[in-house]
């Protein structure tokens, strides 16, 4: 039996829903929404080479939901529509030169660098929550104009289901796909999170927007290891966003010296971007930075506690590595701080560094994985 077409407000109504719908969004702290189909069928191709090329490393899960994240009706059954939103997370308090002090902080090898999405709150739960409040009130709005039809159904993901979330911002106009495989707008570069509203019912569709790249190769000549092998196509088995969040076991040694001084993350094609140079500042203060995650050494870092870890680390992103990882992300890091200081000279700086990192083996607390990572870094 033929399936009844889904309920679609009058054009007058549906004009008025979408004005509603844009000003609760900036309300609730989005900056941008748009609204994709479900026809994802042109990425296919590219998803299928990525994962033949093992291109996502240990991440199984990636190969595990194979095709559902380039088909959201069988993700999500009944789908029609996805309304997609952007959400700036650049600190309020980002000075005009931010972008060439986090470059100064990477000169600064005794200096601990976080991601600077990772700072603040834990993006997943900010954007579910506003998300799922944007979709309760888009529920209500469309009961209002369409009494005699059943409520719509919405389902909304903030970075939490197998969903290919650039494709479907870059077919809604939010941006286009940077060399660099992230979004990037005209108005607010890269530096913003993307959330989805999956519904079963029509919603006009919101323009795709050119790509603005150009001959620009700034992203894939900055990559301190080489992660983007092609325009538009990344390894993530050598992307250091990768290797110290996503990958759970020891990190390959000829990548570590390549990592720096970077514990969590790795902003290096973003900073290098000239569209950030339109990064937009939040308008919330959950993405400020926490217990000085901006400025800390990794000494400092190093001497937390599994409970310091736990305790400063709650309602944060970085929770999710474990102790753990990071640990391991920081023996490393530690190691060539070391390196550096003795390169230029500066003993009692690398003294102190293999002084904490000896203690760490004479107390015995770290797991095999991480005392194989110190004793790398003492090597």
């Amino acid at each position: 039996m033929e399936q009844p077409a889904p309920a679609t407000p009058q054009p007058a109504a549906a004009a008025q829903l979408w004005q509603r719908l844009r000003g609760w969004a900036r309300e609730l702290g989005f900056s941008q929404i748009g609204v994709a189909d479900i026809d994802l069928s042109r990425a296919e191709p590219g998803l299928l080479a990525w994962l033949r090329e093992g291109h996502h490393g240990t991440m199984d899960y990636m190969a595990r939901h194979g095709l559902k994240r380039a088909r959201p009706a069988e993700l999500v059954p009944g789908t029609v529509s996805v309304i997609t939103a952007r959400m700036d997370y650049l600190p309020r308090t980002a000075p005009p030169d931010w972008r060439e002090r986090e470059w100064a902080r990477l000169r600064q090898p005794h200096e601990a660098v976080v991601s600077l999405y990772a700072r603040g709150r834990d993006y997943h739960k900010v954007l579910r929550r506003r998300l799922q409040t944007l979709a309760e009130r888009l529920q209500s709005a469309w009961a209002e104009l369409e009494p005699r039809q059943p409520a719509p159904t919405c389902r909304v993901f903030a970075d939490s289901a197998p969903v290919l979330e650039v494709e479907l911002a870059a077919r809604s106009g939010l941006g286009w796909r940077g060399k660099h495989t992230l979004l990037l707008s005209r108005q607010a570069g890269s530096m913003f999170f993307l959330g989805e509203i999956f519904i079963d019912r029509w919603l006009p569709r919101t323009l795709p927007e050119s790509p603005h790249c150009g001959r620009c190769r700034a992203c894939l000549e900055v990559c301190p290891t080489q992660a983007i092998v092609a325009p538009y196509r990344l390894d993530a088995r050598r992307c250091i966003s990768y290797l110290t969040i996503e990958h759970a076991g020891s990190i390959p040694p000829a990548l570590r010296p390549l990592i720096g001084n970077r514990i969590y993350g790795c902003d290096d094609c973003q900073l290098v971007c000239p569209w950030n140079k339109f990064a937009q500042r939040s308008a919330l203060p959950d993405f400020d930075p926490r217990h000085q995650l901006d400025r800390a050494t990794l000494l400092e870092l190093w001497s937390w506690t599994a409970a310091d870890f736990a305790q400063r680390t709650e309602g944060s992103a970085i929770r999710r590595i474990g102790y753990e990882r990071w640990r391991r992300n920081l023996a490393v890091a530690l190691g060539n701080a070391r390196r550096a200081a003795q390169a230029g000279g500066a003993a009692t700086a690398a003294d102190a560094i293999a002084q904490a990192l000896r203690v760490a083996l004479q107390e015995g607390g770290d797991t095999p994985m991480v005392r194989e990572h110190i004793l790398w870094a003492l090597d």
